[in-house]
């Protein structure tokens, strides 16, 4: 902003009773030199509470001022500036907050960005209360009440790493009409208006200065159709409010009880504030002489109409609180008895309600003469002040082919340009698309959208950024920010279940995933993690549950870190599970060697067990296949050509090589044929079976008619039982008709 020091500036109060003209400069940063100011009252009601109702009237007034001051101050008055009264004024406290897409260093930038942020916050609440949707209201001020660093309050924000940043602000709007009109004035008068702000605004930058603003006061300012009102606390200014009532409701009691019309009625209230007794004339002619007291009395009720009314708004604003001190300006807190009231309604010491005039004007001088220092002067003098703070002016712009009028502070921006134009927040800042949260064992967990897309802007043709300062008649184009996609999550990518269960499983490593329950149902990994969700992730699995998931037929039991466990034990990352090994079976060999052992000692004669060939021949070999072995020497001229024969040689033929019997051979013979002869029918795991024909049978004899492999071992055990009896020794004795059970164990 250009340097405006020494230049002479033109301010106008436009009061419903009065229009007040100032000229000065500023010198130094902190003083106002006042050069000359010019006074004149409305002969007609052209304005009622603030709001300019006849233009004309009103424009030639301020002609008039402008020529007198022109020849006081031997300048020509160009610009112009104004402030509107707060009897139509709209106010709001907002909150925003704006969420930086990673940390970064807030610059003056971002700052300026959350002020429109929260500025268009304001505008659409106020929108949204308005009853008619088509009514345009513009933002003549705003304060910052606090600003929030990553959610916590913080003075400056400049500087600061930053992930997020608020501010609490108050902002203050007027609608189309009022601004429209307080324009068509000066513009009918000749002039341009160089600032526009509100008059509670100019009144309290000069009545309570900064330093003061820690402090909870508020200011009100008496004038003669409204009571405007500002309460500052804790360095910032926290809220502006106006009260339709003030002066010109006393001027109408008085007016009312001795028939006097308003001027006259002015004059009367006026001059009970100079004197003692006061004469006049009513509109019938009656003479009258009042005391000041008789005066107040007339006005006493609505004097404290007025009062009540305030009092209770201050407290509105401040919160429901009384403030600490309140200051009283304009020329209807003159009257006598208003701050006494003050205190008396806020519950307060009468001396912390003072009327301020001269006492808050001591840094102002007057080369002027003629002028005294009272507190009528306070919002005529801060208008122009205001203009050193801000350069105010509405200006005309293009934004994507739409004539737009802006409110022109001297920092109007591409951002202002575009919320005029309509543009939401949304279209204008990347938002994130829709996030959701779910549950993992039991732990709350948040997903959030993605960041959409910045807006693209280009101002005259040239790409640009939201914060780029605009003039009059730029051509301005914006392409509106996108929302990003809405949140989501597989499975696959909860933290605990990126990480697989390792065991080591027949020798060899296997990776598996963790098992993970969603809303009690097992889901893979790939699955879509929906609002809500309860997720549950298992840090095992059981026997049972491995097999499965490797696709291997499951073992009955199997070695976990080397101790036999079963298919529900519970295995967990890094464990080894092997396979149990194949119990080392001695073959039934042994049971037969002892049997033949037996055998030989009964009967040493018999070539049985040779026949079988367990000693001779493999295990791989039939016994039934071995070759015979040659006849005794005792059999060998005896006919006998059947091999049957040769194994199974009866037990008399045996006692007749080892006895003094002379038995004569063919005897010998004729027992062989009719043992021969007598063969047994029994029944082997349920199968008809015939024994080879013996004088008597045993179980080893079973071998030789039922196929059964004893070279291998096919089971942990061999069962033998012969009617449901077991078999300890294979030479238990066998009968026609007995029952068998002949089976290797699993």
């Amino acid at each position: 902003m250009k340097d405006r020091k020494n230049e002479y500036i033109f301010g106008l109060d436009i009061g419903t009773r009065s229009i007040v003209g100032t000229v000065g400069y500023r010198e130094g940063t902190d003083r106002f030199v006042v050069v000359s100011q010019v006074m004149k009252e409305h002969q007609t009601r052209a304005v009622i509470d603030g709001q300019i109702h006849d233009i004309p009237t009103v424009a030639q007034m301020i002609s008039e001022i402008k020529e007198q001051l022109e020849q006081e101050s031997g300048r020509p008055l160009w610009e112009v500036s104004i402030a509107a009264a707060g009897r139509v004024l709209k106010t709001k406290n907002v909150f925003v907050e704006y969420e930086m897409p990673s940390e970064t260093k807030v610059t003056e930038e971002h700052i300026h960005a959350l002020d429109n942020l929260a500025v268009e916050k304001a505008y659409d609440e106020i929108r949204l209360e308005t009853d008619h949707k088509d009514k345009h209201f513009y933002c003549v001020g705003f304060s910052p009440v606090k600003y929030y660093l990553n959610g916590y309050p913080m003075e400056m924000l400049e500087q600061h790493n930053a992930s997020s940043i608020g501010v609490d602000m108050i902002a203050t709007f007027l609608p189309d009409e009022v601004v429209n009109s307080l324009y068509s004035v000066v513009e009918e008068a000749g002039l341009r208006v160089a600032s526009l702000t509100l008059e509670p605004i100019a009144a309290i930058n000069v009545a309570i200065p900064e330093r003061f603003r820690l402090l909870n006061i508020a200011l009100v300012d008496v004038g003669a159709g409204t009571s405007d009102i500002s309460i500052v606390k804790d360095g910032s200014v926290i809220a502006f409010g106006m009260m339709p009532v003030a002066g010109d409701e006393i001027t109408e009691a008085i007016a009312r009880k001795y028939l006097t019309d308003f001027e006259g009625a002015e004059k009367i209230k006026k001059a009970a504030t100079r004197r003692k007794v006061v004469s006049f004339k009513n509109i019938l002619g009656e003479s009258y002489k009042l005391t000041r007291e008789e005066v107040q009395e007339t006005t006493k009720e609505a004097v404290d109409n007025i009062v009540k009314k305030v009092a209770d708004k201050i407290v509105e604003l401040n919160g429901g609180n009384a403030v600490s001190a309140v200051f009283v300006v304009g020329g209807g807190g003159k009257m006598p008895g208003f701050t006494e009231q003050m205190a008396k309604y806020l519950g307060m010491p009468e001396n912390r309600v003072a009327l301020r005039g001269a006492e808050v004007l001591q840094h102002i001088d007057f080369s002027a003469t003629g002028i005294k220092k009272d507190s009528t002067l306070v919002t005529p003098i801060g208008i122009c002040m205001e203009y050193y703070e801000q350069k105010s002016n509405f200006i005309y712009v293009r934004v994507n082919d739409e004539r737009v009028k802006i409110y022109d502070n001297g920092k109007a921006t591409v951002l202002d340009a575009c919320i005029h134009a309509g543009f939401s927040q949304n279209s204008l800042f990347p938002s994130r698309g829709n996030g959701f949260t779910y549950q993992v064992n039991g732990e709350e967990r948040e997903v959030k959208g993605r960041l959409g897309e910045p807006a693209e802007v280009w101002k005259n043709n040239k790409e640009t950024n939201l914060n780029e300062y605009i003039e009059a008649e730029d051509v301005i184009r914006v392409r509106p920010a996108s929302k990003g996609e809405d949140g989501k999550l597989a499975l696959g990518k909860v933290t605990e279940c990126r990480k697989e269960l390792e065991f080591s499983f027949y020798g060899r490593n296997v990776l598996c995933p963790k098992r993970v329950e969603v809303n009690k149902e097992w889901q893979p990994m790939d699955y879509e993690v929906k609002p809500g969700d309860k997720v549950v992730v298992y840090e095992h699995y059981t026997i049972r549950q491995l097999f499965e998931f490797m696709g291997v037929p499951e073992e009955t039991f199997v070695l976990v870190n080397g101790e036999e466990k079963d298919r529900s034990t519970e295995v967990r990352d890094g464990d080894v599970i092997e396979k149990v090994p194949e119990p080392e079976i001695e073959p039934f060999v042994p049971d037969l060697v002892l049997s033949r052992e037996r055998l030989k000692k009964e009967d040493k004669k018999t070539n049985i067990l040779s026949d079988l060939n367990m000693g001779a021949s493999s295990q791989e070999e039939d016994p039934l296949l071995a070759p015979v072995k040659p006849l005794p020497a005792w059999a060998a001229d005896l006919p006998l050509d059947n091999p049957a024969l040769h194994v199974n040689v009866p037990e008399s033929a045996e006692m007749a090589e080892g006895s003094n019997s002379e038995e004569p051979i063919e005897s010998h013979t004729e027992v062989t044929k009719s043992t021969s002869e007598q063969g047994i029918q029994i029944e082997v795991n349920g199968t008809k079976v015939t024994l080879l024909p013996k004088a008597s049978h045993m179980f080893v004899d079973v071998f030789d008619a039922y196929p059964f492999d004893l070279t291998k071992a096919g089971g942990k055990k061999l069962i033998s039982r012969v009617n449901g009896i077991e078999v300890i020794d294979f030479t238990t004795p066998i009968h026609a008709g007995d029952s068998v059970d002949l089976y290797w164990l699993k």
